[in-house]
């Protein structure tokens, strides 16, 4: 049934249904209300108080302005701020009594949304930052599946452990938490904002969880339902995300800050316990994906362009700004996963404790030279030393044969492992074992870009096979080895970690998959029709190249071969394409072989090898023109 709204005449709002009802009374007058003793005065639209007639030829037309009225008098004002002063007035004058019946205003009927077995209620607008105090993003399910199954593999290897939603919201996060893990983890869920507190200790009901409540900075909880504290117990705190960061320490913490998160790290690290795990979501992307490049120089320091990689280079990016802020510290990191999508970068990272840890991350940082013709790039040799020209360390020719400068020196970008391939297989176990189906594809396509192969070659083996240790620096627990072995309460034995890490990090130094992609449509040759992406990956992998599928581009090719041998193969076994009205006669073998050489001799950088056929053969040279231009071309 259509309902008038009660505040604002016919003729400015029609009657409608009451959920865009409910959306107008929040959005226009509760927004802009003034608070006095637990009642809002919401601003009027009626025709109550007029306001000075205006003479308009013969016809006098007087309008109804918006006003508050006030409970205390009979008073109407126009301003908000005016209405804020003269409540003040009569409360310095001890009038605080109503002349009017007044009616508490009832509770606003929330909807409710289910993720994941966890129920959760939103405000109107939920998915509306700026129009909302507690914001959920139904988009960003993946990216809250993806830290589950990081935290659940981290329970497999201690319990209990403290964890921290830093950024609770609606605590949809902190409440799957301690949903599925019960007993192992100890959830904490923190936001500064009011409205957000309310609405987290109203969702924990829902789910019939309990609350233990701390507002302030000091120790003072205040435990909410009956009963005393159990395993099903969530600690709802109000605070600053870094106070709660210096005051106590967690052995996971979640940073989900709306934008960058550069300004938590220094907290995050602080206080977080040695083989804990710090993962943070940035949902910055305009400024990591190279779109608005002042700001990511502003916030992470770091000089970067678009490129064909640009969200591998945005989560190098982060995990540079992660490693300098662990470092100064005196941790180091290893990285466990790093994911960038179209809405956001998913970094997790595992904490060492230590200056030699954190010596050994901070060596990873480096530049990347980035020719802007070929697409090439490569890292910096590590050294002080100026190098007499740059241009050298790039296997390109493309500074010899074009004219002015062709490449661009970007970062600090983080040089090392992006993933980590035990850590990924039991992420992908945890995921089978709740049933988290949007997460499985993805953490396979994971799984074989660490490993650097084809997806038909994944390999199913447990990930906590007892006679194999695990890859991440912690001891798997066979029957052998006591609960005291690797830790208990906080207490673990580093030394031998620490040993065991340096061990591993040194045999999987030959494994570690290439860094960066080419996108096969980026190099694909004009006028030929390429093979298809899984047949170009066979035929990468017999000629010798490791080569993967990667998650940061659906067409693109993870693979350790060389620029110009990526090119050579695939004009091998692309076909041509003859259109109607390009060439005057059929096209013969022999003008296609000479054609290849000319993309060839292009491929290579040597362009002045690269010349047009004769005037007969012109038309079908230049359907086979290779598409090598500089990249700020491309990305216009």
């Amino acid at each position: 049934e259509k309902k008038p709204c009660p505040l604002c005449p016919e003729e400015k709002f029609k009657a409608c249904y009451s959920h865009k009802l409910h959306r107008h009374l929040q959005n226009l007058h509760w927004k802009v209300s003034v608070e006095f003793e637990g009642y809002r005065m919401c601003i009027c639209h009626l025709p109550c108080r007029p306001v000075k007639p205006n003479l308009v030829g013969d016809q006098t037309c007087s309008k109804m302005g918006a006003h508050y009225h006030c409970i205390i008098c009979s008073a109407t004002i126009t301003r908000r701020t005016d209405m804020i002063g003269h409540i003040n007035r009569h409360v310095n004058k001890g009038e605080t009594e109503s002349r009017f019946i007044t009616v508490p205003a009832p509770k606003s009927s929330h909807e409710v949304l289910k993720e994941s077995a966890t129920d959760v209620q939103v405000l109107p607008n939920y998915s509306t930052p700026q129009k909302t105090d507690s914001y959920f993003n139904p988009k960003m399910k993946l990216n809250r599946q993806l830290i589950f199954c990081a935290l659940a593999v981290l329970a497999e290897e201690r319990k209990p452990i403290e964890c921290l939603d830093a950024f609770g919201a609606t605590g949809i996060m902190g409440l799957q938490w301690a949903k599925h893990l019960r007993s192992s983890v100890k959830v904490t869920i923190n936001d500064c904002n009011e409205n957000s507190v309310t609405m987290i200790q109203e969702n924990c009901h829902l789910n019939k969880m309990k609350v233990k409540l701390n507002t302030k900075e000091e120790d003072n909880d205040e435990a909410v339902g009956d009963g005393d504290e159990n395993t099903d117990t969530i600690e709802v705190t109000k605070m600053d995300a870094n106070v709660i960061m210096h005051l106590r320490s967690f052995d996971f913490i979640h940073l989900d800050p709306f934008g960058t998160s550069v300004n938590y790290l220094d907290s995050a690290f602080r206080n977080v316990r040695n083989l804990g795990i710090v993962s943070l979501t940035s949902t910055d992307v305009s400024s990591l994906y190279a779109k608005a490049q002042h700001v990511a120089l502003r916030h992470y320091g770091c000089n970067i362009v678009r490129t064909e990689y640009y969200k591998e280079l945005a989560a190098r990016i982060v995990l540079a700004a992660v490693t300098r802020a662990a470092a100064r510290c005196n941790k180091g990191i290893e990285v466990l996963l790093a994911v960038a999508l179209e809405h956001f970068v998913l970094v997790v990272v595992r904490v060492l404790r230590g200056p030699s840890p954190a010596d050994d991350s901070a060596k990873k940082i480096k530049y990347l030279i980035h020719c802007q013709w070929c697409e090439e790039r490569i890292f910096q040799k590590e050294g002080n030393m100026v190098e007499e020209n740059p241009y050298q360390q790039l296997p390109c020719d493309c500074h010899g044969s074009m004219p002015g400068k062709t490449a661009v020196v970007l970062g600090p970008l983080w040089s090392g492992a992006l993933f980590n391939t035990g850590f990924l297989r039991r992420m992908l176990f945890e995921a089978v074992q709740y049933g988290l189906d949007e997460a499985q594809p993805l953490l396979k396509t994971l799984v074989c870009e660490a490993e650097c192969t084809t997806l038909k070659h994944f390999s199913t083996h447990s990930p906590y096979d007892e006679n194999k240790q695990e890859e991440c620096g912690v001891y798997i627990k066979t029957p052998s080895t006591s609960a005291e072995s690797y830790l208990v309460h906080g207490k673990r034995r580093s030394d031998e970690v620490m040993r065991n890490a340096a061990k591993r990090q040194k045999s999987e130094n030959s494994a570690e998959h290439p860094a960066f992609y080419y996108n096969i449509h980026r190099h694909s040759i004009k006028g030929m029709n390429m093979p298809k992406l899984n047949k170009f990956l066979s035929y990468l992998s017999e000629a010798g190249y490791r080569v993967s599928r990667t998650h940061f581009d659906p067409m693109g090719v993870r693979t350790n071969a060389p620029l110009a041998q990526f090119k050579t193969i695939l004009m091998k076994y692309s076909t041509p394409t003859y259109a109607g009205g390009q060439a005057e006669g059929p096209v013969h073998l022999t003008e296609d072989v000479q054609a290849g050489e000319q993309v060839q001799a292009a491929a290579d950088g040597k362009a002045e090898d690269a010349k047009f056929l004769e005037d007969g053969k012109s038309a079908v040279a230049a359907t086979v023109f290779t598409k090598d231009y500089p990249t700020h071309c491309a990305a216009d």
